[in-house]
């Protein structure tokens, strides 16, 4: 049960280091996909009058029919925003030393940019957002149904 007061939610724009890394769980054959995803921060120093930028790299797990469609449609450099939940998971390296690490596991990647950038032209199908939760209406685009007439806007 969550507790009333927390949250655990992430939200990142960035671009993909590299193209997803898909496998697949021996006994589930359950998907799961994993890449890195830069995000820059400009920062600005008024005494040198001088811009800088700071690269922050995130690893990202992916589950399921997300991770087939990670596979399927981002490459490196593809700009992308995703929602997920921080993890912390343990481990132990050859030595036996225990060993942490800090993922975001991921629910929810929209692609940005270009239509052109965003993968596999022969059989693209426009899916421009996709979540491990499905919504009620397939026709919505991001949760909003288009027939809707209390739209926030």
């Amino acid at each position: 049960m969550r507790d009333v007061n927390s949250l655990n939610k992430v939200i990142l724009i960035g671009r993909l280091g590299q193209k997803p890394e898909i496998r697949y769980l021996p006994r589930t054959e359950k998907a799961v996909a994993n890449f890195s995803l830069a995000t820059n921060e400009r920062t600005f120093n008024p005494s040198t009058n001088e811009s800088d930028v700071r690269v922050e790299w995130h690893r990202i797990v992916v589950w399921d029919k997300l991770a087939e469609f990670c596979e399927k449609y981002l490459t490196q450099g593809k700009q992308i925003l995703v929602e997920g939940r921080l993890r912390t998971r343990k481990w132990q390296d050859r030595d036996g030393n225990n060993r942490y690490t800090t993922e975001i596991n991921a629910f929810n990647i929209i692609l940005l940019g270009k239509k052109e950038d965003s993968g596999p032209r022969d059989d693209y199908a426009e899916p421009s957002a996709i979540s491990e939760f499905p919504s009620k209406n397939q026709d919505s685009v991001n949760g909003l149904d288009p027939d809707d007439e209390d739209v926030p806007f």
